[in-house]
């Protein structure tokens, strides 16, 4: 493991111990006397402090591949579970604050180390554009997002976004403690970005309306490799209690030094709550890239347009406060193998089942066994009779045991 990925705790203490108390924490000795109650019936307004947001944790994990990994013990087609065996996830800390009427400015900082960091690197933050995944030469911490806020008072509220952000498309995110399973699928590996640099605008226009724009630099992209940005938009709609839908688009290039060759990708999401104990989720999503530049690369097609789809549920029950179990069922039609680095036609089924159990305060343990079947041979990568690294079978079973500590 590599010395950096024990920079995080270090900067997470030293950060943590420059913060303002949260709300609720033992006020020093030499603090001055609390104001007076709020008479009955009086809100009290609230505080810079109460609007300030820290979210903080530790995850490590040890992955099995049941049918035995590929040549260098890896886990094909996989991201934060690319490796076999034990793996230090991730430690991060951040701390945010939305802008609100009462203090219209607003800022997020969130800072990583660990193996998932190392592979989240935005291009021109500690990745160059000749380093490939897994990015195992580039540094084993990132700086995940930081952005400035401000709230514009028109209608129902405008606030506008400056800097690096994660990804608004998707269900699943980054941040292992926020999903519902431990590995990621493939929707979250490839069908759209970690993260966007740019600027962005939300305008709140009714209580079950959130409409967004934003201009980027790209997907994954901090320091642009072309001349043209990438666009987005989007709407969340609350039509009931418990249902959200979130519709999102990206359209811009994506391939260095080249302004014409347009990629868009196109994004829906639903979840559910409404039922007690439960939690119903669905995402829809797909893409396209004009002459995308693998496949022109290997010179054999005439047509080198790539497109690719998928769908996704997930469905968790909570048994108890501290037990729950989770399932995912996936398909990914990656049409021309371009997102996925297969060169042809590839379709990808996933069913994954976790089980979760709150350990002691933020300490959680998760158990997850997942089930991965191809319709062609990408997966346990092996030398041939000639010498030539190849894969090996159409499908790959794992077991995964996850542990987590969430401080904040």
């Amino acid at each position: 493991m590599r010395a950096s990925t024990f920079a995080a705790p270090v900067l997470m203490a030293a950060l943590v111990a420059l913060l303002p108390l949260p709300a609720g924490a033992q006020a020093p000795a030499a603090s001055p006397p609390a104001a007076a109650a709020p008479a009955d019936g009086e809100k009290k307004p609230p505080t810079l402090r109460d609007e300030i947001r820290l979210f903080s944790y530790l995850e490590a994990s040890y992955t099995w591949n049941v049918r035995g990994a590929g040549r260098g013990g890896v886990n094909e087609l996989r991201v934060y579970d690319y490796d076999e065996g034990f793996t230090f996830n991730m430690a991060e800390l951040s701390i945010k604050k939305d802008p609100s009427e009462a203090y219209p400015f607003g800022f997020g900082l969130v800072l990583t180390a660990g193996m998932d960091a190392q592979k989240n690197h935005s291009l021109g933050i500690f990745r160059d554009d000749n380093d490939a995944f897994p990015f195992r030469n580039t540094p084993g911490f990132d700086i995940q997002e930081a952005y400035v806020g401000i709230r514009i008072p028109v209608g129902g509220g405008l606030n506008v976004r400056a800097g690096k952000w994660v990804s608004l498309l998707g269900y699943e995110v980054i941040e292992s403690p926020s999903n519902l399973n431990v590995s990621r699928g493939y929707l979250f590996n490839f069908a759209g970005p970690f993260t966007n640099t740019g600027v962005v605008a939300t305008y709140f226009a009714a209580d079950w309306l959130t409409v967004q724009a934003g201009i980027t630099t790209g997907s994954d992209v901090t320091e642009d490799n072309n001349d043209s940005p990438t666009v987005g938009a989007g709407f969340q709609l609350t039509p009931l209690e418990g249902l959200a839908i979130t519709l999102g688009t990206l359209v811009g290039p994506e391939q260095n030094n080249n302004d014409r060759n347009q990629r868009w990708i196109l994004d829906l999401v639903a979840t559910y709550t409404g039922i007690a104990r439960t939690t119903l989720a669905a995402e829809i999503t797909g893409g396209r890239e004009k002459r995308e530049a693998s496949l022109a690369a290997l010179g054999t097609r005439r047509d080198t347009d790539a497109s690719w789809w998928g769908w996704g549920v997930w469905a968790a029950y909570d048994w108890t406060e501290r037990f729950r179990t989770a399932i995912r069922q996936e398909y990914f039609k990656d049409a021309d193998g371009a997102r996925t680095g297969f060169g042809g036609k590839l379709s990808l089924w996933s069913t994954t089942l976790t089980l979760q159990y709150k350990i002691w305060r933020g300490l959680v343990g998760r158990l997850e066994y997942r089930h991965d079947q191809a319709d062609e041979r990408v997966f346990r990568n092996r030398y041939d009779s000639a010498h030539t690294l190849a894969p090996t079978s159409r499908a790959m079973d794992t077991i995964s045991l996850s542990a987590y500590y969430l401080f904040f």
